[in-house]
């Protein structure tokens, strides 16, 4: 995929729900996480230009599986199980988070990881958790915050403040699947990442 094209070339590979059944590395890979229910499928269909390519569930806890999308010859998404669901089963959450743990910590060809934050509510301890663990993974990562179409513009001006401060130099996006805010520069930093 040439710089500048649009992701509307993306289908569907493969899921996987155990971390030895991940597929050979085939291209670069650039994954999205976070918190369930934080609109992580509507955005990634946003980005693709695809109505239901991901799966959108107002359910949370729906995506139960690494799942891998191409774009193009060689960039691949990878569409994570969300943390933070405690109406599952005790074990399918334990399962979960060495599944996403073990593919973050030693995906080679992982390139970049975005991290949705939901703008309506203040940074969990789990969201904070998450954001150590890809900085102890060393893993190139930026914030989303998704949704910001439901807030004032004054709360989102509170947020922006206090991410700036507190993760400086981490690049931080803002994001509205139904309105399409935020997109083309969530885009444009996706490709840049992986360098396609």
């Amino acid at each position: 995929m040439k710089k500048g094209t649009a992701l509307r070339e993306a289908r569907f590979i493969k899921s996987v729900f155990e971390l030895g059944k991940l597929p050979a590395p085939l291209g670069k890979e650039v994954a999205f996480w976070g918190r369930s229910n934080v609109g992580k499928s509507s955005l990634m269909n946003r980005l693709m230009q695809a109505k239901d390519l991901v799966k959108v569930s107002k359910t949370p806890g729906c995506t139960q599986s690494v799942n891998f999308f191409q774009i193009g010859s060689n960039l691949f998404l990878v569409d994570l199980p969300g943390y933070g669901y405690a109406k599952v089963p005790h074990h399918l959450q334990v399962l979960w988070i060495d599944l996403v743990s073990g593919y973050l910590a030693t995906r080679e060809n992982l390139r970049h990881v975005f991290l949705l934050l939901d703008s309506r509510h203040e940074l969990k301890d789990l969201d904070q958790q998450a954001i150590e663990f890809l900085a102890s993974c060393r893993l190139s990562f930026s914030l989303v915050l998704t949704k910001v179409d439901k807030i004032s513009d004054s709360l989102l001006a509170q947020h922006r403040t206090f991410l700036q401060e507190r993760f400086a130099g981490i690049d931080v996006y803002y994001s509205s699947a139904e309105k399409g805010w935020g997109m083309a520069e969530i885009q444009r930093k996706l490709i840049k990442e992986a360098k396609v």
